[in-house]
């Protein structure tokens, strides 16, 4: 036996190293094996201790041993656990450098599907801005669209992906984070646009319940070659040209939406279009276009309700904002708008439509070197009804119509007069203040012969020429309101009270 060897070896070097002996076969070889030896009898006593000294060196040298084989192996027989921070996930990809190469898609498809982020170039998507990339991403929103739990698609920086024009169907069987870190795409121009796609619509999203389209990428509408057609920037190129062109982003009959620091530039119509959706919330984007760029609006949205429009930079050839009919319960706040349109409602009640809007709040924001400031605008023959409408807490830097209300709205010169209007009604602008172009009135309010503006409020508006002294007065047409306090320049114009002419059925059509 191993143990007897050793011990019989140690002391027959001296009793305190039989000692220390004892010792390591019970640490190594078990306590069991010590009883064996216990039994023969050669257990050792204090009494039995010739020298001391002997001993204390002994002992040290068992809990030297001890400690140096015990001890590690102690450590290495420990189960290791990976720690568990409280970070939370992060979908959001980082720059490649080096540019990765493309990655094996069951790996990618294991670790993603594992934290519910997909990425396209999972699915196949390339990303060099001439691949076509649109199967993959189709492929991938229905595979994040059918994840019970919240997914992300991911577009990751640091790639450019061209799609073609594609309609992303819902509902989801969970909340979906659209997110964009690089770029996206559509073909350059409608020479490149396929024949079997649709030229009014690039990326749809339709039916969606519960989505962010978010990110710190860039949707590059390609708008220029568009841009170039024939007749621009004529007014007839806009009616008859701009209805072929191409819109970048739109919701249709979806809800609980969130758009949140993207930048989307040159689109060759609409950025984003809302229309049948509720719920919308849109915070912290830029978007720009160049001031010549026809029909360019940067948000527009029809038929839409609840809707919050903050913290966001826009510039481009048309409205920064424009409501369409079927709208209320909208709040715009802190924009800073321009070169442009202005922010506007309508235009409502083209071809004898029937047009209602309500509960809109433009607050806190600067509007810039733009054509209008805040407008509403209609068409003759139209019917219907805008109401409870205030702007407020506005800075105008060098407009030409700061504020407007047009209900003789028209693209051509043969418009012909109609009895039937949209009907206009309770309207504050408050604190309002800034600077002019001279070119154009500052206050101007052109109301329908047969249905009259009513209730018009002006309260602390202060508009200045942007150059030279020379004050014009405002502009007022069948238009009924009053002052809370003294305006610049002073309005004389609007008239008091009700009409006596305005029939209660135009105030019932909403």
């Amino acid at each position: 036996m191993m143990a007897e060897v050793i011990v019989t070896y140690f002391l027959a070097r001296g009793t305190c190293l039989g000692f220390a002996a004892k010792f390591l076969v019970a640490v190594f070889f078990g306590w069991q094996a010590l009883a064996v030896i216990f039994v023969q009898g050669s257990f050792l006593t204090l009494s039995q201790v010739e020298h001391p000294m002997e001993f204390s060196q002994a002992a040290l040298l068992v809990l030297c041993i001890t400690y140096c084989f015990f001890f590690p192996s102690q450590a290495r027989m420990h189960k290791h656990t990976k720690h568990k921070h409280a970070h939370p996930l992060s979908y959001i990809s980082q720059s490649p450098s080096p540019a990765p190469s493309p990655a094996d898609p069951a790996d990618d498809w294991n670790s993603y599907n594992s934290t519910g982020v997909f990425n396209v170039r999972t699915f196949g998507a390339i990303g060099d801005g001439i691949t076509d990339d649109t199967e993959a991403f189709k492929a991938t929103w229905d595979t994040a669209c059918q994840v019970e739990e919240s997914a992300v698609l991911l577009v990751p920086y640091g790639y450019s992906f061209m799609i073609q024009s594609t309609i992303f169907t819902g509902p989801c069987q969970s909340e979906l984070v659209f997110q964009i870190d690089g770029t996206l795409l559509p073909p350059d121009g409608p020479d490149s646009w396929p024949q079997n796609k649709s030229r009014h619509q690039w990326l749809v999203f339709y039916r969606i319940d519960g989505m962010a389209l978010q990110g710190g990428g860039l949707i590059y509408g390609r708008g220029e070659k568009w841009w170039d057609l024939p007749c621009k920037p004529h007014k007839q190129y806009l009616d008859s040209v701009s209805k072929f062109l191409m819109q970048a982003i739109r919701f249709f009959m979806s809800s609980n939406l969130t758009v949140q620091g993207l930048k989307i530039k040159n689109s060759p119509q609409f950025h984003f279009r809302f229309d049948n959706c509720r719920n919308v919330h849109i915070e912290s984007i830029y978007i720009t276009a160049p001031a010549l760029s026809p029909n360019t609006d940067g948000i527009h949205i029809e038929h839409t309700n609840n809707v919050k429009i903050y913290n966001s930079v826009i510039s481009n050839g048309d409205d920064c904002v424009s409501i369409g009919s079927g709208c209320y319960d909208v709040d715009i706040k802190n924009i800073t708008c321009g070169p442009s349109h202005g922010i506007s409602i309508g235009s409502l009640g083209n071809h004898n439509s029937r047009a209602c809007v309500s509960n809109i709040t433009v607050r806190d924001s600067v509007i810039k070197r733009s054509d209008n400031g805040v407008r509403i605008k209609t068409w003759q023959g139209g019917f219907g009804a805008v109401s409870g409408v205030t702007f407020s807490n506005i800075y105008m830097d060098n407009v030409k119509n700061p504020l407007i209300v047009d209900q003789f709205y028209c693209l051509t010169k043969g418009c012909a007069n109609q009895t039937s209007a949209v009907f206009v009604s309770d309207i504050l602008y408050s604190n309002i203040k800034g600077t002019y172009d001279v070119r154009s009135p500052p206050m101007h309010f052109a109301c329908s012969d047969s249905v009259p503006c009513t209730n018009l409020t002006l309260s602390e508006v202060e508009l200045l020429p942007a150059q030279g002294d020379v004050v014009l007065d405002p502009y007022c047409w069948n238009a009924y309101g009053d002052l809370q306090t003294l305006t610049i320049p002073p309005v004389s114009c609007l008239l008091e009270g009700i009409p006596n002419s305005l029939l209660k059925k135009d105030m019932d059509y909403c």
